[in-house]
């Protein structure tokens, strides 16, 4: 059968394509991009005022944000082909110091954000993105953090940068489902 292409799917397969670009991006930034780069660790970014965490961390936020739409457009079994795909060539992209991290990371920390989104999704969605990128942030931070660099040091500056990007999606997709709500009223 034919796959349709709809305004939502089209989206749908946008937000694909740049989910799994985000992974071979974050391992390249979070190695390469920062105001402080240490040896054979992290290079560092503001996220806070005295609170500095790995630069990967906002394409990591994104990345979480970007599952999401792929679910509400495609539906959860592309959102997990997605998140396989992810997982692999996170592992052909990343630095053979990053691969078994960045993989573990991606794989868990997308599953625990499905997990939580998914079921609501539909009743509270900004609400969805904002409480699943925040659980999928923490298991993350916490596995990334761990395996690549033996400490989860910059915890708390990772998970608040992954936040800033969670956050300001919420709002504006609460926003615009509210919006979308009171146009169908009127």
């Amino acid at each position: 059968m034919p796959l349709r292409l709809t305004k939502d799917s089209s989206l749908g397969f946008v937000f694909f394509v740049l989910f799994i670009l985000t992974i071979p991006a974050m391992n390249w930034v979070v190695m390469n991009v920062g105001v402080v780069c240490e040896n054979a660790g992290p290079c560092l970014i503001p996220v806070a005022p005295g609170l500095m965490a790995p630069s990967g961390v906002l394409m990591a936020g994104v990345a979480l944000v970007l599952r999401d739409g792929l679910q509400s457009k495609l539906g959860i079994g592309w959102s997990i082909v997605a998140i396989v795909l992810g997982a692999a060539i996170s592992a052909f992209f990343s630095e053979p110091s990053l691969v078994i991290a960045s993989v573990m990371a991606f794989f868990f920390s997308e599953l625990a954000d499905l997990v939580v989104y998914t079921p609501m999704r539909k009743k509270w969605p900004a609400w969805a993105i904002l409480v699943s990128g925040l659980v999928g942030s923490f298991v993350d931070s916490a596995i990334f953090l761990s395996l690549a660099f033996g400490s989860i040091e910059f915890i708390f500056g990772q998970v608040l940068g992954k936040f800033w990007m969670s956050l300001a999606v919420a709002v504006l997709i609460g926003v615009t489902h509210k919006v979308q709500h009171q146009s169908v009223g009127a």
